[in-house]
């Protein structure tokens, strides 16, 4: 075991040597411009080719798609608003129950009682004519990587990428290509949700078990009849579980497509209201886009349910009897409408303005906590944030901590690093030695200002050591990318940031989900808070953070914790409520208290599921990065938003493919720590 770390302390040695030179060797701290490529250029130059010689072509896919948005807009907003509700929560009731359709019918009438009933029918257009595609593209990618595994190994790594690159790197071409208007919506749409579509669909199909494939042979099914009458009926609730993700991925896109305009939707709503700081109105709007987000996740998590339970032979009347009654009461409403036209229009007189008494009752509480919120926001800026950023070296000062770091403050470090290190040493814990070591220089010298050659060298032989040459060369060559192409400065603010958010939100939610699992009481509480949070546009969670702390790094940090805590929540909960009773059993036998039976036995065989938990954080984080660009933060995903509002193609597409690196790289090491951990176990060691 010894032997496996040899390597380590001449990495760290190198690293050392690095961080002293850096002063001296100006390379060292700042890659040479010299060996810089002008990558976003060439972007830029095959983005101008593209779109002069085949703009003709996706103007006429806009004019194709422009009708049947503008048919499905004009119809939800012609539908009498009785209507729609009716029609909505049947489908609600037939899927779910009473309790979904009460949901979903008080939902949309508190859409109706803030005025923002049109806005909200425009979203719901744009997912109407979005869902179906990418369903579609989805499922025809997805059936054809599950017959073919090569084009499975070239899907794969595609999808990866398509679900990392943040959204608004590819919001552009799409403007570029489409035209300005509402289609732009739409194709960011489907591009952005169909990929949960595609691996929900080869899983699904994947896992049908053999005996029903052999049974369906055995009766003489052809090849075609194999496959929609035998492996898609019983592979369906997966897909369904597809649609449902496909669903949810394609509301917040249409609400992030809101932010170039052209839609009128309840998106635009929300941005254009943050913009002009009417953080009650904007609030309003908000909760029209949960509430909108949780009708929609129920109702398709629901119908995957719901057609799990078998096909039972019944009469036409008692399978389609209820939805014949729903329209017959749809049409009756209808026609009621010249009638009543409190039917067809919600009346003026009863709008409610919510935007004036909150707008009140946050200044109001801002005012009034105020003090409490700044030492909040300064304490953790300055004792936790900037020391990550820049390290101690710079953050300690009479400013941010009373007092100037001295010479004595450093030996004191440095013997508290070299004393823990020593201790892990002696106690057989070589793997605790390296990492103390490692967050103790990267804590003093500061994520941002280590050098490249230091922070390659370290990632690239961490690669090696968790997964062979194929990680370490895949590590080389993505921080190749983000020093060639300039990045690297950006990159390093966006994993600080990412650091921070991530270690937060990890210690939240494991801490969350280890009492979630010892008291039924907390999970209940927990859950729908969880739901919430995950069926919620990340959009969204900007909103309350940049209320109270104004625009900045602390608001997108607490916006991506309040967005990345739960998947960290619900995988430890899951890991400890899943634990072998044997070996709780055997653990108990032996007198283990209720404190040696969390620590000693459920934790450590959580773990794998824990770290699974830690790899959707990090995945989740990185992904509200570039969200969090809105609120000011000035890492690459603040590059992509400058790329996306300066028309600057090349800007944008190279720090959303410099995040999707930081993203597929984390998720690669995460992979290797969780199949050498299962090594370990098979093996018999820890």
């Amino acid at each position: 075991m010894a032997r496996r770390w040899l390597g380590w302390p001449l990495v760290i040695l190198f690293a050392l040597l690095c961080v002293l030179a850096q002063g001296a060797v100006d390379w060292l701290q700042d890659y040479p411009s010299a060996l810089q490529l002008p990558v976003a250029a060439w972007f830029n130059a095959v983005m101008d080719w593209f779109v002069d010689n085949f703009r003709p072509f996706f103007r006429a896919i806009t004019l194709l798609f422009t009708y049947p948005m503008t048919w499905i807009r004009d119809l939800l907003q012609w539908l009498p608003w009785s209507a729609t509700v009716l029609v909505i929560a049947g489908i609600a009731y037939k899927v779910r129950g009473p309790g979904l359709a009460a949901f979903t019918a008080l939902s949309f009438v508190y859409v109706l009682m803030v005025g923002l009933w049109a806005p909200a029918m425009n979203s719901l257009a744009l997912v109407f004519i979005s869902v179906p595609l990418a369903v579609l593209v989805g499922f025809g990618l997805g059936v054809w990587g599950f017959v073919s595994p090569r084009a499975e190994r070239v899907l794969m790594p595609l999808l990866d990428v398509a679900q990392t690159v943040p959204a608004f790197a590819y919001l552009l071409p799409i403007l570029l290509l489409f035209g300005f208007g509402p289609v732009v919506g739409l194709v960011a749409s489907v591009l952005f949700a169909f990929p949960p579509m595609v691996r929900n669909t080869i899983l699904g199909l994947r896992e049908v078990p053999s005996e029903i494939i052999e049974s369906g042979q055995m009766s003489g099914a052809t090849r075609g009849q194999l496959f929609w009458r035998v492996r898609f009926p019983a592979a369906l609730r997966q897909i369904l579980i597809g649609v449902n993700q496909t669903t949810m991925a394609s509301l917040s896109m249409v609400i992030i497509a809101s932010i170039i305009g052209g839609t009128a939707d309840i998106g635009w709503e929300v941005l254009s209201t943050m913009r002009k700081a009417e953080f009650g109105a904007s609030l309003v709007a908000g909760i029209v886009i949960a509430l909108l987000a949780m009708v929609l996740d129920r109702l398709t998590a629901g119908l995957a349910e719901t057609e799990s339970r078998g096909m039972e032979h019944r009469g036409y009347a008692a399978r389609h009897g209820f939805w014949i009654a729903l329209a017959a009461a749809t049409i009756a409403v209808i026609v009621l409408c010249p009638v009543l036209p409190v039917l067809e229009n919600w009346p003026a007189g009863w709008h409610v303005n919510l935007a004036s008494p909150l707008n009140t009752a946050i200044q109001s509480f801002i005012l009034t906590f105020k003090p409490a919120l700044e030492t909040i926001k300064n304490s953790v800026i300055f004792f936790a944030m900037l020391p990550l950023k820049i390290g101690l070296d710079k953050a300690v000062s009479p400013f941010t901590w009373g007092f100037a770091l001295q010479p004595w403050h450093t030996a004191v470090y440095t013997m508290l690093i070299v004393a823990g290190t020593a201790l892990a040493l002696r106690t057989g814990r070589t793997s605790l030695a390296v990492w103390t070591v490692l967050v103790g220089i990267v804590l003093y010298v500061g994520i941002t200002d280590m050098p490249w050659l230091a922070v390659v060298a370290i990632l690239v032989f961490f690669g090696w050591r968790m997964g062979g040459t194929k990680l370490a060369v895949s590590t080389a060559l993505a921080l190749a990318f983000l020093l060639v192409t300039g990045s690297w400065d950006k990159a390093m603010l966006s994993i600080h940031l990412a650091t921070m958010a991530v270690l937060a939100s990890f210690l939240i939610g494991t801490t969350l989900g280890i009492v979630a699992s010892q008291k039924d009481w907390f999970s209940r509480f927990m859950r729908p808070i969880n739901d919430t949070l995950q069926t919620m546009p990340p959009f969204v969670l900007l909103i309350p953070t940049v209320m109270l702390f104004k625009i900045g790094d602390f608001s997108a940090l607490l916006a991506i914790i309040s967005y990345a805590y739960v998947p960290a929540f619900r995988y430890t909960e899951h890991g400890l409520r899943h634990v072998s009773a044997e070996a709780v059993e055997a653990a108990t036998s032996l007198g283990a208290t209720p404190r040696q039976l969390l620590f000693q036995v459920r934790l450590p065989l959580a773990l794998p599921n824990i770290m699974l938990g830690l790899n959707q954080t990090i995945m989740y984080g990185i992904a509200m990065l570039v969200i969090a660009a809105l609120v000011g933060t000035s890492d690459l995903g603040q590059e992509v938003y400058i790329g996306l509002s300066a028309g600057n193609f090349g800007q944008g597409f190279v720090a959303g493919i410099g995040m999707a690196i930081i993203a597929i790289t984390a998720d690669r090491f995460c992979l290797a720590w969780q199949r050498n951990h299962a090594t370990k176990i098979a093996k018999g060691t820890s």
